[in-house]
């Protein structure tokens, strides 16, 4: 995966994520093959930042019903990136 953008889909806006935003880190859905250091440079070279932490989780689509029947929503992979002191994403700073 060599496509920086392929790597990063959408930053989530969730009011968890936006408490996370206070001890300067920044959380985005990502593609499932996406490794640690692959969304550390990713993070780094999109947005002119120095990353020092990538923490990633698998989340795990939730059950549901729709009329009647038994579904599930999608899973995702979702990563949580830590920036150096100082630094931050202009983008988040409107939301």
């Amino acid at each position: 995966m060599t496509d920086l953008n392929s790597i990063l889909i959408e930053p989530i806006l969730s009011e968890k994520a936006t408490a996370l935003r206070e001890e300067n880190k920044y959380v985005f859905r990502v593609a499932p093959c996406a490794t640690k250091t692959q969304i550390k440079e990713a993070v780094g070279k999109l947005f002119n930042v120095k990353v020092v932490n990538c923490t990633t989780l698998n989340v795990d689509g939730k059950v549901k019903r729709l009329r009647g029947k038994p579904g599930r929503t999608a899973s995702y992979k979702k990563a949580i990136v830590k920036l150096a002191a100082g630094e931050t994403i202009k983008v988040f700073e409107g939301v």
